[in-house]
Parts: structure tokens; sequence; C-alpha cells
């Protein structure tokens, strides 16, 4: 059954370590699971309207399995939601197809939520080739940089928590640096970011072999920091933080060049460098993050997913939390 399950766990949100370390977090979470079928859920809770489930990247299914089939489990996940008194549950189908199948398969009013939970676009980028051929494939203004970089001493390294006591001690000092660049970068752009203990959660319960921290050393100064996961044949590139005051040195091409070259080491043949926004509305803070993702690889297309759809459980729950949805828009 393990394997079965596995292979249909093809994004490290659906993973069970994802789960695990979701619920150190303090979410409760759950698991409908099946060999066709698979649902790692997350319980939010919001004020007034109480508790909805959250599927990320998921759930995912079998286009092959059989609609009889396909219809127990995704009831099975509704009368799950019913049980813990959830209200909703959003999910975000791979493509749709699989959108559409699960439409086929409930009675369950499904409709488009009101905003998506993760990228609706993610940049996707082929390592299978050479090194040489990927920084051909790069903007020739990327391959410049990731070179002047190099060419200011740069020093990249990337930091695993190991279980030596120096190693785990080492691993503490830089992940307290990233945390330091996160608040750096929040209060210049008005990022919001997770809290010092949500990172370093992670990287106690995440293995040491699927997550790492990659910083760039400049003047004896940690000047950038990116948290990079490393699941199946993909690379992550999941967190990023760096110093402005340095953005000359060009330290955050280096750190991406530097998980690339490592995700190819590793047997990686796809490096996911997360949200851009292309086909969609950008506003100005997505402009210069999508310029800095493309550079790597501008002939590449962006992989584009439906979005988040929400699965009505109770109605009245629902259309109470989309009006006070409604009534925060209008207020903003």
């Amino acid at each position: 059954m393990e394997k079965n399950q596995e292979k249909f766990k093809k994004d490290f949100l659906q993973s069970e370590q994802w789960r695990k370390f979701q619920e150190v977090v303090g979410h409760k979470t759950f698991s409908v699971v099946s060999d066709n079928f698979s649902a790692n859920i997350i319980e939010h809770s919001l004020p007034i309207v109480g508790k909805y489930f959250y599927v990320p990247k998921g759930p995912i299914i079998s286009c092959s399995m059989k609609h009889e089939t396909c219809s127990k489990k995704i009831q099975e996940l509704i009368n799950l939601a019913k049980k813990e008194k959830a209200g909703w549950i959003r999910i975000e189908p791979e493509n749709n197809e699989i959108l559409n199948l699960i439409k086929k398969n409930t009675q369950n009013k499904i409709i488009k939520a009101p905003h998506d939970m993760q990228p609706k676009e993610t940049l996707i980028i082929d390592i299978s080739k050479s090194e040489e051929e990927i920084l051909a494939g790069m903007k020739s203004k990327t391959r410049y940089n990731i070179k002047l970089a190099q060419k200011h001493d740069v020093s990249v390294k990337a930091i695993s928590n190991k279980n030596s006591r120096s190693q785990k001690l080492e691993a503490k000092s830089y992940l307290e640096e990233f945390l330091r660049l996160t608040k750096v970068m929040s209060e210049r752009q008005g990022i919001k970011t997770h809290s010092d203990e949500y990172y370093r959660k992670m990287f106690e319960i995440i293995p040491e072999n699927i997550i790492k921290l990659y910083v760039a050393e400049y003047d004896n100064q940690i000047i950038a920091a990116n948290i990079v996961i490393f699941y199946g044949d993909t690379a992550i590139y999941l967190h990023g933080a760096s110093n402005d005051e340095y953005r000359n040195i060009m330290a955050p091409y280096l750190l991406q060049w530097q998980a690339i070259k490592d995700a190819k080491e590793a047997g990686c043949i796809k490096y996911d460098l997360g949200g851009v926004k292309i086909n969609n509305k950008a506003g100005k803070s997505w402009e210069g993050v999508t310029r800095f993702k493309l550079g790597f690889s501008p002939n590449t297309v962006p992989v584009e997913f439906p979005g988040c759809y929400d699965i009505i459980v109770n109605p009245v729950k629902y259309w109470t939390y989309r009006i006070i949805q409604k009534v925060k828009s209008f207020i903003r």
C-alpha cells in the first residue's frame, strides 16, 4: 500500500512529511487514501464560521480510477468534513481534468474559492540537461549576474540539520541568520512572513535529507538565504530572503544556481522555482519576482493550475464566510 500511495503524492505539500510538520505547528490533520486516491488534509479555523478543510495540491486522483470508486472516496472526504464540523473543503486539483472528475462524482456544490492558497502559475524548469545547456538556456543577464556574484567572491553553503551536536549548532546559527533576513525583507517590502517558530519547526521536523538551507556569505556577512526542498525527482525553492543593501552583489542568482547544481547531483530532473504571474494580472510585487525567476529559463512555459475550489459541506457556514470576505474586501 505504501508504494501505491507514494506514487500519487507528486507534490511535497501532499507528502507525509509536510502533514507531520503541519501537526507540529498546531494544525489538526487527516488523511483519506487508497490505491488511486490521496488527500492529506489540514484543518483551519476562522472566526464566526469555524473550521474548514484544506487539501494542498490535491486530492491526487488517478484518471484511470473508476467513477464509482472515485465517488466513494470523495464522499468519504465529505463525510469526514461533516463529522469534524468543517463548513467546506478547499481543494487544489492538479488540472482541469481532475477538477471535472471531482465535480462529476459528488452531489455537493463546488465553486471557485474567493482566493487561491498557492500560486496558480509555477515555473518548473528541466534540469536533466547538462550544466552547460542549462546555463545556455538562461537569459544573458542571469548568466552575467551569476558570474558577477562569483567575481565578488560570494560563497554559498548548503546547511542540513544533521545529527551531531556541532552540526545542529551550525544549522541553528545559520537559520537565525535566515530569520533575520526575513525580517529585513518583510519590513522593506511589506511582505507577510511566517513566524520564527514556524521556520524553526520546519527545519527541526522535516528530515535533513529533504530540507536544506542555502546561505550566501559576502564580506563575513550572510546577505541572502533560501530554503530548498528535495522531494522525489524535484527540488523546490520554498522560501527566500535577502538584504537589499547588497542587491548589487547578485547573491540570490548564485544561490539558485548552486541549488540547481546540487539538485542535479541528487538525481532530480526538475527544479521548481515557485510562483510567477504571467497569464494573470500581476501587481508590482510580482513583476520583479517573475522577471528574476524567468531569467533562469525564459523559454519554459509556466505550469498553470485551476486554482482553489471549495466543496460546500455546510451552506450556512460557507455563505456566511463568503459574505464576510466581501465585506472585508469592500473595507480594504
